[in-house]
This record gives structure tokens, sequence and C-alpha cells, in this order.
């Protein structure tokens, strides 16, 4: 927009201010302007200021205390520039900001233009999208106010994108201003807070295509990449390394997610991704986590436990003499079938039952069948989504063996797991952990299940407060969980 101003310039500083048809206070208004607008000054009448406001093709009246006037020259842009800096931080000046920092991208000579004019654009354009996702309902004059700032930047080409996810709506920056940062010559903190800022998780659209979906992932686990290796090169504060540790293990526990769903998944890809994933979490030092990030590391590890399958060999054991096993197949397009198979017996029985079969679009984790010690149960992780890892429960009846899936939650929550932990004696319980975030925040269960019915019979918040959970967890679980941390 700012190409078009010809003479000098005058950003309105204040909101809710009347563009008059004369220089008048009583004069009829033409529009209300809001804090951040852009107007082209094109004379001075007393107290007033001649305006022409091209985002609305209205010409009219302002008064001069209530705008600030700027030539849009090389030796204004030092006084635009300090403005910029200094209303960067201050929330609810978002829009009044990104005007006068577009305003110094206009005057300024290109030597004079670097990351930090971006990287400011970048923080007021991400806390204006914060504010705008965390309207509270009935407030309709802060909500009316925000949108008028939002309408002010994307005069100036900040524009914000709204990703919904069920119930829950976010506006996210585009990420235009950060990405340009990433491209530019910038310190290694400024690189690691625009890798942060777009490798956002929930500012990923859902509607992406599976394909788009890992392009988009694998761009995003480079950009951390990056920023990383340049903050430990310069021994930067072990916070901002462990941020962007924090976000790469959620980015790499989707890409194994994605790697494995493709239609020919390479193993070892999968495999690498998964381990990048563990690696990543286990990198992170737990003392230097400040509190903000307390929330974001325990969040990680529930998206890496989700998929933390991916980093174990997908290799399926054989049933042995007396102990029931399964059998894998592709079913229709996207699915994977389970088929269970019969204890293999040393004599032939003389009457079988058909096999079980059970097909999903999930993505089936192999590795992690469990197989109760009387051979009457079985357990299988089956991850139908990146977010969300089920257990399914394989029970021998009277009338054959049947099956029922044990779903992390029945709430309304984001992300989460439920996993085997190890089998009780008498054969009469099994033990399982779980583990899920809702409204960002994570919850850690430890259960006592009954084997008839699934219910949960007792429950703690840490395995040594449960005695049946402390005494009979599976060594195997205990050395892969993300569980216990």
């Amino acid at each position: 927009m700012l190409d078009i101003l010809l003479l000098s310039l005058a950003i309105v500083t204040q909101d809710q201010i009347p563009l008059r048809a004369a220089a008048m206070e009583n004069a009829a208004r033409h529009a209300t302007l809001s804090h951040g607008d852009a107007l082209e000054v094109r004379g001075v009448k007393g107290d007033y200021l001649q305006v022409y406001d091209h985002r609305r093709e209205r010409a009219g009246f302002i008064r001069a205390t209530q705008a600030s006037q700027y030539a849009l020259t090389p030796e204004e842009a030092p006084r635009l520039k300090a403005v910029v800096d200094f209303l960067k931080d201050l929330p609810g000046d978002e829009a009044l900001g990104i005007g006068h920092a577009a305003a110094f991208l206009k005057a300024a000579p290109a030597q004079a233009i670097d990351a930090d004019v971006f990287e400011a654009i970048g923080k007021m354009a991400d806390r204006l999208a914060w504010r705008a996702s965390r309207l509270s309902a009935g407030n309709d004059k802060t909500a009316k106010t925000v949108a008028e700032h939002m309408d002010v930047a994307a005069i100036y080409g900040v524009t914000f994108a709204s990703v919904e996810r069920g119930e829950k709506v976010t506006l996210c920056y585009e990420g235009d201003a950060w990405r340009r940062v990433l491209a530019l010559p910038a310190t290694a903190e400024q690189k690691a807070r625009a890798a942060l800022s777009v490798t956002r998780h929930d500012c990923v659209k859902p509607a992406l295509t599976a394909s788009e979906r890992l392009e988009t992932d694998l761009w995003r686990a480079e950009m951390l990449e990056r920023a990383l290796d340049a903050i430990i090169r310069e021994g930067k504060p072990e916070h901002l390394k462990n941020r962007l540790k924090i976000r790469a293990a959620g980015v790499w526990a989707s890409i194994a997610y994605h790697l494995a769903r493709r239609p020919k998944s390479d193993p070892a890809a999968v495999l690498k991704a998964g381990q990048k994933a563990v690696a990543q979490l286990a990198g992170i030092d737990k003392n230097a986590l400040v509190d903000g990030d307390l929330l974001a590391w325990h969040e990680a590890a529930v998206r890496v436990g989700v998929s933390r399958w991916a980093a174990q060999p997908q290799i399926l054991a054989a049933p042995v003499p007396g102990r029931p096993g399964i059998a894998l197949s592709a079913g229709e397009p996207g699915q994977t079938c389970i088929r269970v198979i019969e204890a293999a017996a040393e004599k032939p029985a003389k009457a079988q039952t058909p096999p079980l079969t059970r097909c999903t679009y999930g993505q089936v984790w192999p590795a992690s069948l469990a197989v109760s010690p009387d051979g009457k149960m079985m357990t299988l992780a089956v991850q139908p989504l990146e977010n969300w890892r089920e257990m399914w429960v394989f029970r021998l009846e009277a009338d054959g063996w049947q099956t029922e899936m044990a779903p992390p939650s029945v709430d309304s929550t984001e992300l989460g797991y439920v996993e085997f932990a190890g089998w009780a004696p008498g054969n009469q319980q099994l033990l399982a952990a779980r583990e899920t975030v809702t409204d960002g925040r994570s919850k850690t269960s430890f259960e006592l299940w009954s084997r008839n019915t699934l219910a949960v019979e007792k429950r703690a918040d840490k395995p040594g407060n449960l005695t049946a959970f402390y005494r009979w967890q599976d060594p195997l679980w205990k050395g892969g969980t993300l569980a216990i941390r």
C-alpha cells in the first residue's frame, strides 16, 4: 500500500478516529480510522491534516494530534525504526507498530534493512494473532477492536490463517517476516525465534494431504535443525536449545508416523525418524527448563510417546507352541488387516474356530505385540492418527477370539496414547499406562485393569504409588516407555 503514497505520510495513533468531511469538529464523518492506518497527507488546515485514505478511497480531515507525520525519505528512516523498536513489545499496539515498520521499509535504503525489522513485524503479528485467538465470548468491543487491527495489518501484507481443529479455532500469522529472518543474516537467537514461530504444531493446516503434510514436516525439521546448529555454535543459553529440541521432537514424531503411512513405506526411514524424535526428547536438559517450557516439554513427550514404536524395528515374532500370535496383510487400499493365529499345538486340533480378522486404516506397530503368559490375551498398538494411539486387546473367549479397542480417552482430548505395561499374576488383571493432553495440560496415569472387562480398578499418577504396577510392570515396557520421565 505504501507504494502509492506520493507525499508525506500520516500514521493514525489512536483507535476510533473520525475522518471528517471538513476541518471542523462537527463535520460529517466519512469513516472511522484505527491506529496503524496509513494516510497520505495532502495539506494542513489549522489543527487538521488534509488526508486521503487509499484503503477506503476517501478524502477528509483528521486532527494533527491524532496521527504521526513522516516523510518517506532515507533521513526519516531512523526515526521510524526507533518507533518500531519501542512498539514491538507493547501489547495492544501491534497494528501501529506494523504500520511504522512498513513505513520504515519504504523509506530506508536497501543497506539499512536487516533482520531486526522483520523480527519486529513477526513478533507483533504473532502477538496480534494470539490476541485474536483468545477473545472471550461476549466481549464484542474487544473483538471489534482486534478485528480492526487485523484489517490494518492486512493492508501491509501481514496475513493470518484460521486453523480449525474440532471446536477450537486458532488464528496464525502466515509467517512471511519470520521466513525473511531465516533467509537474511541474523543472530542465532533471531533464527531460533523465527524457526519456533513458523514450526508451531497448532498452525499446521489439518486439511493438508498426506504428501503435503510430510513435505511440511520435513521443512519444519530442517528449519529447526539449522536454528539449533546455530545456537550450539554460538553457545547460546540452554533454554533456547531446549525449546528447539522440544519442537523438533514433536515434528520428528509426526514425520515417523507419516512415513510409516506411505503406500510403499521405507522401514529404515521410519526407524530413523522415530529414533530422531526420541533422541531430541532425550537431549533436553530438564534442569534448564523454564516455567513456560515445562508444559511444552510434557506435550512433546506425549507426541513422541504416541509414535514411539516407530523407533523400534517392526519385527513380528512367529507364534511358539502354546502361544498365539498375529499375521498382517493388506486389506482395502490404505488398510492393514490383523489376523489372529491360534496357539500352535504339538498335535493338530480336531476342530478349530474360524480365525479372527480385523482391519484398520490406522498404523499397526507389530513390534508392540504382547502375549499374556496363559496365551489367552494379546495387546497391540494401533495408531489411527499422528497424535492418537490406541491399544487393541485380543481375548480368547469360549466361542473364539474377540477384540476390543481401548482409546486414550473418551473426552475431547487433543492428543494421547494408551499402552500395555505388564501382566499381573493370576491371569485376572493387566497393567496399562496412558498419557493425554487437554487444553495444553498433560495427564499421566498408571492403571490396573480387569482382563475380563478392561475396566480400571486402580490408578495412580506414579508407578511407585500403585503396588501392583510397581511390582509387575513389564521390563521391556519400562525400558521403552516415555510415560516415566
